[in-house]
């Protein structure tokens, strides 16, 4: 349906955004991704892409290079913090593509490096949207400004194009804390322990989830869910330190205590979350991943969504082309709402994966494979 000539700008160079982008444009539209970072960087940390996300960077020709550059781990283990007892050893293979779990920042670089060249655009911070009906203006702060067709709000929890939407609401603080940290392989080779590809470590009120984020595995990464009553920080981040971290895992398993005595630097992360929203589009703005439905991280599933976002999205716009915009906005959100709504829910209680369990409603998902709905039968 496309002709080419179709103005899409994405606001955020994000996970979301960039396969947005990647992907709109292999559909043949015209597209540009605004970011307002001034350059690119090997930001962030671990991140998990499953099997359901690797069919869609098929679509744009990275999948196997995602996977050349992830650890591929055979399962994912749940263990007793503090006894070290599985509760569940869940295999990651048989769902039509490889697991990976990868740094963010390199996943991010193969994303952008599939944009075509000249339409990723940094330092552009959003300060403004005007749809006028006829088309959109985008003004950013460093004064410069540009007009789109439509425009995608691919810019996280603190999404200003929501903002536009819904109006100004600060998200929701969830009560709890995320350590990171990415500790050196070399450091833990002096330990009589084993320290596997992807295991969950669940005490009764926190957990660490712990994996490596390189096919060498030279790079072990965890990240903690800790209760915290409140945030008191202004900023996006706070440095820790070892002396919090046995603090917060006092008693629990040798490895966690390996782990938290080789980490040279630890930060620490608010979680953040919304409620459902009411709606995820309004003339010519829509919304994709935490922009639309940001939750907790305890499923290693938040990117994912943001990803099959823009891979329904895409379809749904080459299904009736950026003019008829409204049916496109509608579909979307028809064939994404009830399992994005599912997927917040699980990650929000953290349980996932926890006992034995199937996960192949996750995992073995295939967008391309799913029928479209209509917005009438949603």
């Amino acid at each position: 349906m496309s002709n080419g000539k179709e103005r899409i700008a994405i606001i955020g160079a994000g996970l979301g955004g960039a396969v947005a982008g990647a992907l709109l444009q292999h559909a043949g539209f015209d597209v540009n991704v605004y970011e307002q970072a001034p350059s690119f960087s090997r930001l962030g940390a671990g991140i998990h892409m499953g099997p359901n996300v690797i069919k869609i960077f098929e679509r744009i020709g990275v999948a196997e290079k995602v996977v050349s550059i992830s650890s591929t781990p055979s399962h994912w283990f749940s263990r007793d913090g503090i006894s070290g007892d599985y509760r569940s050893r869940i295999p990651l293979e048989g769902y039509g593509a490889t697991y990976c779990t990868v740094h963010r920042g390199d996943l991010q670089g193969i994303q952008c490096d599939a944009l075509q060249p000249g339409t990723l655009h940094f330092g552009k911070k959003l300060t403004r949207i005007d749809d006028n009906g006829t088309d959109v203006l985008i003004e950013f702060e460093d004064g410069t400004s540009v007009r789109a067709d439509i425009v995608v709000g691919a810019d996280g929890i603190n999404s200003r194009v929501r903002e536009t939407l819904l109006g100004a609401e600060k998200p929701n603080y969830s009560g709890w804390v995320g350590h990171r940290a990415l500790i050196s392989s070399d450091k833990l080779r002096k330990y009589d322990l084993t320290f596997e590809d992807c295991v969950k470590w669940w005490g009764p009120d926190r957990h660490m989830m712990v994996y490596y984020t390189t096919a060498r595995r030279d790079e072990y990464y965890y990240v903690t869910g800790v209760p915290h009553p409140a945030w008191e920080f202004d900023t996006a981040f706070v440095p820790s330190s070892r002396e919090e971290m046995f603090s917060e895992f006092e008693g629990y398993h040798p490895v966690i205590q390996a782990l938290i005595e080789s980490t040279d630097e630890v930060t620490k992360w608010p979680l953040f979350n919304r409620n459902p929203l009411p709606l995820w589009s309004r003339g010519r703005l829509v919304l994709l991943g935490d922009a639309c439905h940001p939750m907790k991280p305890h499923m290693a599933q938040g990117a994912a969504m943001a990803i099959e976002d823009a891979a329904m999205l895409t379809r749904c716009l080459q299904e009736t082309g950026v003019n008829n915009f409204a049916t496109a906005f509608g579909l979307y959100e028809a064939n994404r709402r009830d399992r994005a709504t599912r997927v917040q829910t699980v990650s929000n209680a953290n349980t996932f994966l926890l006992d034995q369990e199937d996960p192949s409603w996750v995992y073995g998902y295939d967008l391309y494979a799913e029928p479209l709905k209509s917005e009438k039968a949603a």
